[in-house]
């Protein structure tokens, strides 16, 4: 049945992950803040272990379930056909302690490793196990804070210089120098764990002393080694992670600057908060600051072990006061909209695209009103006007046209 209604006010899910903040989220989407439990993420789509709900004559809706309802109408008969379902997940994440070292698989890699885990009898739900779905997982982040990440190794040259410079990890330089970066991460990541202990321990004590004397900062890795464990103290098992922290390159993004994340580039976010887009997956393999399953040789698989210089994207000027940040992949599209007072943004939707406010206040197709910290869900092939009554900053998720 043809929807009457083509935009719909949306209702996310804030996700209680323990390196989460207490108040960006609740302050942003209008909620008491919870004094025991962080709020790290809020979810805006149409995932099935938290879809977003929609308001329907008076009642909220599960938006996946208006979407198998009818979802030519919905998000696109093409994109159902291309997807099978909405294919992308856009989140607000609020970062207060580090992320886990990841990389995410190519589609061809994930089909690959879903079916090979379902044949081996692993459950879904296993913490061992390594592929969720038959789906990859590229990123985009756009920073609302300044925000700090790790993102793909160093250039060999900057690499070559902090095995130099670090007294702890100098004896891994010869190493390096013959066997490459590839060489390098297999040889820390195969480790014993005591020799992972007696190389970073005093690293760790070094770096917590630098940062407390205020020698260091954020664009030294020190200054992240000691921040996971200065709270805590130094703990028996240390965390391999840590190597990364010295081997990645340090990004600062700064409010409004975007990063990509392709398949098989180490990443980590570590402290800010952000706008995220991905695919509709949970496929994560993990390097590490993480006490979660982390499989050395499937990780190994799927790294990509190449320098990366980080593309801190500015983004494309569109009409309209519309910024696009380009993203490589077919699943989706992100773009941030700043409107002056009583400017107005016109586009018209190709499949479901989820806005939302996060400065200002909007009137859509000017019977809804959308404040600061609301969303709302836009049904495929729909005009609509956003017309602001003071500056406002919304950002957009949709598919590109396929």
């Amino acid at each position: 049945m043809q929807q009457n209604e083509r935009f719909y006010k949306l209702k996310g899910v804030i996700q209680h992950y323990a390196w989460g903040g207490h108040r960006f989220i609740p302050e942003l989407v209008g909620v008491s803040a919870s004094s025991t439990e962080p709020s790290a993420e809020y979810w805006m789509g149409a995932h099935p272990s938290a879809p977003s709900q929609i308001m329907v004559d008076q009642h909220w809706v599960a938006l996946n379930q208006l979407i198998m309802a009818n979802p030519s109408d919905t998000i696109n008969q093409a994109v159902m056909e291309r997807f099978g379902e909405l294919p992308y997940l856009f989140k607000v994440l609020d970062v207060k302690d580090m992320l886990s070292i990841q990389v995410h698989p190519t589609k061809a890699s994930a089909e690959a490793g879903f079916d090979a885990e379902n044949l081996a009898g692993i459950p879904i739900n296993a913490p061992y196990r390594n592929y969720k779905d038959r789906n990859h997982k590229p990123e985009v982040m756009v920073a609302l804070s300044e925000f700090w990440l790790l993102h793909g190794f160093k250039s060999k040259e900057a690499l070559e210089d902090i095995l130099r410079n670090t007294p702890e990890l100098k004896i891994l330089l010869p190493l390096f120098k013959q066997e490459g970066i590839k060489g390098l991460y297999q040889f820390v990541m195969e480790m014993e764990q005591a020799d992972v202990n007696n190389m970073l321990t005093p690293l760790v004590k070094r770096a917590i002393r630098q940062k407390n004397e205020g020698l260091i900062d954020q664009t030294d890795p020190g200054w992240w080694a000691a921040k996971l464990y200065e709270t805590t103290g130094i703990t028996e098992v240390i965390d391999r992670g840590i190597f990364s922290i010295y081997f990645f390159n340090i990004v600062k993004a700064n409010q409004g600057e975007a990063v990509f994340q392709k398949a098989g580039v180490p990443h980590a976010y570590l402290e800010g908060q952000n706008i995220e887009l991905m695919a509709n997956s949970d496929n994560v393999l993990r390097g590490g600051l993480t006490p979660k399953h982390v499989d050395v040789p499937e990780l190994m698989k799927h790294t990509l072990f190449e320098e990366v210089v980080p593309d801190i994207m500015k983004g494309v000027p569109g009409s309209g006061g519309e910024l696009v940040f380009p993203c490589p992949v077919p699943d989706f599209g992100l773009s941030k909209i700043d409107l002056t007072t009583g400017a107005a943004y016109q586009a018209s939707s190709y499949s479901l695209e989820i806005l939302i406010v996060t400065e200002g206040s909007v009137l859509l197709n000017q019977s809804m009103v959308l404040k600061k910290g609301d969303s709302a869900a836009i049904l495929a092939n729909s005009a609509y006007t956003l017309t602001a009554t003071g500056a406002a900053t919304i950002f957009k998720a949709f598919v590109p046209t396929l």
